[in-house]
């Protein structure tokens, strides 16, 4: 058994490694400076001692390993105090590759948008077939109660990110999964603190291709042409494209080639849909997520369950009983006839998906959205042009524009098809909010981190407990 100390332990990811190593029988210290639900709530379920802000003295002198967050950079206390006592340590997605993948069917899921979500539900198909798959999820996963476990299937499932993995290792962190099965879901422009322009992030996405052996799978999505590119870099291993018949008309990832899997909607908010596996029916699959986008996500997860042996058609029930991860537009309360929801999100892309799926939902009623730009992306403004439009599904939008936010939120909503406003901190947003609803109205609260709690604040001063 080994003791270890996790740099930035509150971390989705990292969080997750912590409850890896615990399951392995390690002793599992951590610090970080940001925690705050779901994974705060993991990580005192599994008992382990956690320390607030990146102090040298956290770090116990008898740890035999440092595994560092890739948010941690030279120059930080704890960082430079592992470097000058010549501490072993070691980046979460490398322990993860050294640890657990050894041995396993590792299946990947990689892509700018559904990562999270795919990966959930890919696990719950697996979990469906009884193959009993270990898995490491950028989230909680409300079916599992858990981010993270080992799993006692052959089966390992990991959210594979295009984020780099360290300050001292700028490889993107899914390059060291080598996985059998590889979902490549879209492909878009994000991470402008670390990727110059979306070229870089194909060129990442293509590291991640040449890793899959060719008696794996590549399962990828046929309507994005970023990811066309990738493949067009060279491709060693057997492609299975998805798509909707609606996008069918478009070029798939290979030219001449019809989409290997395909969904038809029954329903306009994505809650019911036909999957097809080469042109024939494999059944319906009627469940409680909206959107289009996660109809695509869910055709990902059925391709790549079929890629190790599982029987579509058999598991596709299970989607009915499927409950999404914690976060993804989930429904935290009522109160007054509102209902309140927490999104994480991330990029205008997920932005305009999510609303257009509640929108087919609720039909008239009013969408309003509580918006932090918290992202690094956000934060630097490299989506900020594309911010408004991906609004049009809301009818209010108040803008949380922090003093330090570097760039001005007011041309945003400015832009909004709906009303705007904008308020300098929590307190302020809430009370905007407060000043707008009415009964009916859907509240979306969307952000990447933790809001300074905004939406629980919110639901509990809608109920008057605040």
């Amino acid at each position: 058994m080994l003791k270890l100390h996790i740099l930035g332990i509150a971390g989705t990811f990292m969080g997750g490694v912590a409850a890896l190593a615990r399951e392995l029988g390690h002793e599992v210290e951590g610090s970080d400076q940001a925690v705050y639900p779901p994974m705060s709530t993991q990580l005192e379920r599994l008992g382990i001692v956690l320390q607030q802000g990146y102090r040298p003295e956290h770090i116990s002198a008898d740890c035999d390993e440092i595994v560092i967050g890739n948010a941690l950079s030279r120059g930080n206390d704890a960082v430079e105090q592992v470097l000058d006592e010549g501490r072993k340590y070691n980046s979460g997605a490398q322990w993860l590759s050294e640890r657990v993948l050894p041995g396993r069917d590792t299946l990947a899921v990689a892509g700018t948008h559904g990562k999270t979500t795919t990966t959930s539900i890919l696990t719950w198909l697996l979990e469906a077939a009884g193959r009993q798959p270990g898995f490491l999820i950028g989230g909680v996963a409300e079916d599992f109660g858990a981010s993270a476990r080992i799993g006692q299937g052959r089966e390992f499932v990991v959210e594979a990110d295009e984020y780099d993995t360290a300050f001292f290792d700028k490889r993107s962190k899914f390059v060291h999964y080598r996985p059998l099965v590889a979902i490549l879901n879209n492909l878009e422009y994000d991470h402008a603190d670390i990727f110059p322009d979306v070229a870089a992030i194909e060129r990442q996405f293509h590291h991640l291709v040449r890793t899959v052996p060719r008696r794996g799978r590549l399962i990828v999505n046929g309507e994005d042409a970023h990811l066309a590119k990738v493949l067009a870099m060279g491709c060693w291993t057997p492609v299975e494209t998805f798509g909707l018949d609606s996008a069918a008309a478009q070029a798939p990832a290979r030219e001449g080639a019809a989409y290997t899997w395909s969904a038809r909607l029954l329903a306009a908010d994505g809650s019911a849909f036909v999957v097809l596996h080469e042109g024939r029916q494999i059944g319906e699959a009627r469940w409680p997520l909206l959107g289009r986008h996660n109809v695509m996500n869910a055709l990902a997860a059925l391709a790549a369950a079929h890629a190790v042996g599982v029987d579509v058609a058999a598991v596709l029930p299970a989607l009915a009983n499927f409950r999404s991860v914690k976060r993804r537009l989930e429904v935290i309360g009522q109160a007054d006839g509102i209902t309140v929801y927490d999104d994480f999100a991330h990029h205008p892309t997920a932005i305009a998906t999510t609303l257009a799926g509640l929108r087919a939902k609720v039909g008239d009623a009013r969408i309003v959205v509580a918006m932090e730009p918290r992202s690094n992306s956000m934060r630097l403004g490299a989506h900020a042009d594309a911010l408004a439009p991906s609004l049009d599904g809301a009818d209010t939008v108040v803008f949380l524009h922090r003093p330090e936010l570097s760039w001005d939120a007011g041309k945003v909503v400015a832009g909004l098809r709906g009303e705007g406003v904008t308020a300098a901190d929590v307190e302020q947003l809430i009370g905007a909010l407060r000043s707008r609803v009415r009964s009916g109205d859907h509240v979306v609260f969307m952000s990447n981190g933790g809001f300074d709690a905004a939406p629980r604040r919110f639901l509990a001063a809608l109920r008057g407990e605040a």
